[in-house]
């Protein structure tokens, strides 16, 4: 069997377009061997050992595509967004142009046209691809009001610098409202609207935001959102969640509370909110079915018991 010339470069591990590979001077034949996959019209594939990034698999739909970015479910995905959002898991592109040019039609994409301000496409990866703030919006249409106020919360989180690298958040509130503003009548903008108004800058994480959320819906009081908290002389803690009046602290507790050394914290943690007079609510994944029933039952039964008593 007659082995084909071996490829330039980067062409070996990612897609590319016809107009790419000729510049590089690769052949029509070449261009045509039946080693390569052909995605969509004008692109060919070749078969990586690793699984490309979806960043790599976006990015020549981009290119032959004039004016497009990616955005919706594919720019969801890149920018590592949480919340659920139906859909996002198909293996199908999303790109967006301006509405003065015609709606993407090709193999493997899903095409959108809209408004576009020049600060809501962003260069992330070596591709082109909306911005966080626009793409929270593109993709509010199909999601839930909780599920983009679960978005919103992470866009507006404070970061911690030692650990991330960045002392900013992606978004502040003006960024999200300055695109609500821009974009009046575009689908899902009321639920937008709505989310962005019961967001809180503090949540570290998308349990943390739905755990909030499902206490504030079962009528309990707005809590605190990761404030940092005086129980003694030197001794600050920082809740995820916590009522100052009834002296009552939430705290969600993801997987990695079962590492032995950050048990040996939580311990720590629960007797130093003890002696001080507070009662600790530790919540996890179990809390958190049937709309969080039982994470609203273990914080209300706490509230009442330091006083608290539904309206």
């Amino acid at each position: 069997m007659r082995i084909p010339k071996q490829l330039p470069g980067r062409f070996q591990s990612a897609p590319f377009t016809w107009q790419e590979a000729l510049d590089a001077g690769v052949s029509r034949q070449r261009w045509r061997h039946r080693w390569l996959d052909s995605p969509s019209r004008g692109i060919r594939s070749p078969a990586p050992e690793q699984p490309m990034e979806l960043s790599t698999t976006a990015r020549p739909y981009t290119v032959i595509t004039p004016f497009s970015a990616a955005s919706h479910a594919t720019a969801f995905r890149l920018w590592a967004f949480p919340g659920f959002l139906p859909g996002s898991h198909e293996s199908v592109i999303h790109i967006s142009r301006p509405d003065t040019m015609a709606i993407p039609r090709r193999k493997g994409v899903v095409g959108h046209v809209g408004q576009f301000f020049e600060d809501e496409i962003t260069n992330h990866q070596g591709l082109l691809i909306t911005s966080r703030a626009r793409t929270w919006l593109d993709c509010a249409r199909k999601m839930s009001i909780d599920e983009i106020t679960v978005v919103a919360d992470h866009l507006l989180r404070l970061p911690r610098p030692e650990f991330e690298g960045r002392s900013d958040p992606y978004c502040t509130r003006e960024d999200l409202e300055t695109m609500l503003d821009r974009h009046k009548g575009t689908p899902g903008i009321r639920k937008a609207r709505l989310a962005l108004e019961q967001a809180r800058i503090g949540a570290d994480s998308a349990p943390e935001t739905r755990l909030r959320l499902a206490l504030e819906c079962a009528g309990l009081p707005e809590a605190e959102v990761n404030m940092p908290t005086e129980l003694g002389s030197g001794v600050v803690r920082q809740p995820d969640l916590w009522y100052s009046e009834q002296r009552v602290a939430v705290e969600y507790e993801g997987e990695g509370h079962s590492d032995p050394g950050q048990i040996v914290r939580d311990i720590e943690r629960e007797e130093d909110f003890s002696r001080a007079g507070w009662i600790l609510v530790r919540i996890s994944k179990r809390h958190m079915g049937n709309d969080a029933s039982s994470a609203v039952a273990k914080v209300r039964n706490a509230l009442i018991n330091r006083g608290w008593a539904p309206k």
